[in-house]
Formats: C-alpha cells, structure tokens, sequence
C-alpha cells in the first residue's frame, strides 16, 4: 500500500534503534571485554528473541529484565564471567544510549507541522522515562507508551491497538516507524501505516510485504507529510 500522508493525524516512534543508538551499548562492554562486538550483538538479538518468545508461552517480564537475560546469555556464551555489579552497570548504559542526530530537529518539524508525538516501546516506563531525559525531548513529545501497560511485546497486535486507544486516535489515522522490520509489519498488520527508519541503508526483509514508506531520517517524513 501507497503512504497516505493525508490520512495521518498522529505518528509514533520506535525508542530502541529508531530515536536512539543501542549499537552504543557496546562501549560499555568495550571496558570489560576483549571482544565486545560479538557478545554486543548476541546480547541485542536474544533481548528481541525472548519478547518475541515471551509473547507466546505467557512468561511476560520487564524488558529491562529481558535485557538482563539476554545479556547473561551472551556473556556466557563467550565465557566472560563479570559479577552481578558490572552487569548492572553494562545495563545502565540503556538510559543513556546516544540520539541520532536527526531526532531533536525532526520531532520539532513535526510538531511545527501538526501532528501530535508519542513513543510506543518495549521498554517499561522507567527506561521510556530516562532515554526521554536524555534525549532531550519530552516537550515534543505528548507521551510514552509502554509495552509494560499490557505486558505484551512487540508485533503483537495488543499493543499497537492500546496505543491507538492511549492517544484517543481512530487506528487507520495513526502511522508509526520504527527501525525494526518486525515492528514495521506489526503497525501495518494492526491497521496503522508503517514506516521504516532505514538507519543502516540495510535491504528491507523478504518476508510477508513491505513498508507504507521508507525513509533514513525523521526529516524524511516530515517531507512526505508537508
């Protein structure tokens, strides 16, 4: 389906990926580990595989919990042990994960344009509340939805569907982007327009359609929506 800019009234964004560097959370493995870009990258994909899993077998928990697993996981996989106090302290790093540069100017020219401002994350509203902090963006933004509200993850349906009803807007009137392919179709599937934050000039994924819209920056959108 064609991007209908026309038909939006409210946008939401993805925090992780999309407003925010989690790539940068592998500095503070860099100070720990020999190797920190592999243990990085298990870390980051089991996080999303355990939501993905936790969805389907009723074992809802914190994402910060999630991330907490993940990241044992992939310590112990790569045979680094670190006690309990620098794992806590890897993990912080999640409420200070480096802004993409376009994000402060991009929100703003959305807002000059009309368009009301949510976050809808994984992340429970402690982490929503602190990447906001540091992001420097709460004035531009109406709210953050969190997963945590419905103890669903991301693409269920549940949770896209409760953003539409938080922020008082008819589904089909709602675009959300997201640099997360499955997020993406998860939008698309709950009724709302999907656009995809390419960030990393990566092929889009082979699976079950493509995105409303691609952009590479939040200025993108707001040149489609002007």
């Amino acid at each position: 389906m064609a991007f209908d800019p026309d038909a939006v009234s409210t946008l939401t964004f993805d925090s992780y990926s999309t407003l925010v560097d989690v790539d940068a959370a592998e500095k503070a493995l860099a100070a720990r580990v020999e190797d920190p870009e592999p243990i990085s990258r298990l870390w980051r994909s089991r996080s999303i595989e355990y939501t993905l899993v936790s969805n389907h077998i009723d074992a809802y928990q914190t994402f910060y919990e999630m991330n907490r697993d993940a990241l044992t996981y992939a310590l112990d996989t790569h045979g680094v042990d670190l006690p309990d106090t620098e794992r806590d302290e890897i993990l912080s790093v999640y409420h200070e994960l480096d802004v993409f540069a376009d994000v402060r100017e991009g929100l703003e020219r959305l807002r000059e344009q009309g368009y009301d401002l949510y976050v809808v994350s994984n992340g429970n509203p402690e982490m929503l509340a602190s990447m906001v902090a540091h992001a420097g963006i709460g004035d531009l933004l109406e709210d953050t939805i969190s997963a945590d509200e419905v103890a669903t993850f991301k693409p269920d349906e549940e949770l896209y569907r409760h953003a539409a009803d938080r922020t008082e807007t008819p589904i089909e009137e709602m675009a959300h982007a997201s640099a997360l392919w499955f997020d993406v179709l998860g939008a698309q599937h709950a009724g709302l327009q999907g656009i995809w934050m390419d960030r990393k000039g990566a092929p889009w994924e082979p699976f079950d359609g493509t995105p409303d819209l691609t952009v590479e920056t939040i200025h993108d959108i707001a040149e489609e929506l002007a």
